[in-house]
């Protein structure tokens, strides 16, 4: 009777939906904190977030980081600070899409978008420069020939992170604490870690809110 219920299961199967998507064509909305390749970002008024301060090659246990700082010419600066990153390249044949280079960035310079799907004829060509990473003067990610973008694969690149409130503290949900960037502004807070929804405007600390 073994083989009985073998048919059995195939003809079940044959009269239920199918779930096979004609790729590359149509694809499957990515989830909103998907790791992908990386993007450096700039302000809203289009100076770099990048301050070269390497913290991100030294927390990369890929060792697929490699950041040099430069001081900011004082008539032309690059950051708003005293350095910015004047080499950054990411070596996507060892890198391993962990995001504790993200994690670890101070002034939320590199965040990862939701493309994946690239490919290369040249080893050469998987080392992204900061020319490749940093967003265009329209604050969008950079398309190079081998990339498969679509809609929204650049869009919410840090979701993944502004979802974790600092120190894993709930009474931070729904504020925003992520900086304007270029082409986007300040992007809306996330909710989800309690029920409670909180206004995302409100300048009032977790300490004032539970001594209140």
């Amino acid at each position: 009777m073994g083989y009985l219920e073998g048919f059995a299961v195939t003809l079940r199967q044959m009269f239920r939906p199918r779930v096979t998507i004609p790729y590359p064509d149509v694809k499957r909305p990515k989830p909103e904190r998907f790791h992908g390749r990386h993007v450096l970002g700039r302000y809203e008024d289009g100076m770099e977030k990048c301050i070269g301060c390497e913290l991100c090659a030294g927390v990369c246990p890929a060792r697929c980081i490699y950041v040099r700082g430069a001081d900011n010419p004082p008539d032309d600066p690059v950051s708003p600070g005293e350095r910015y990153g004047f080499v950054y390249e990411v070596n996507y044949l060892r890198c391993i899409h962990c995001d504790l280079c993200v994690e670890a960035c101070p002034t939320e310079a590199i965040t990862e978008s939701k493309l994946f799907e690239f490919s290369f004829t040249d080893r050469r060509d998987a080392i992204y420069t900061k020319t490749e990473l940093l967003v265009d003067d329209e604050g969008h990610p950079r398309h190079l020939p081998w990339e498969d973008w679509r809609a929204g694969d650049d869009e919410h690149t840090s979701a993944w992170m502004r979802a974790t409130s600092p120190s894993g503290v709930a009474a931070y949900e729904g504020r925003v604490a992520w900086s304007g960037e270029l082409g986007y502004g300040v992007r809306a807070p996330e909710e989800g870690q309690t029920a409670e929804r909180r206004d995302p405007q409100t300048t009032e600390t977790p300490e004032a809110t539970d001594a209140g």
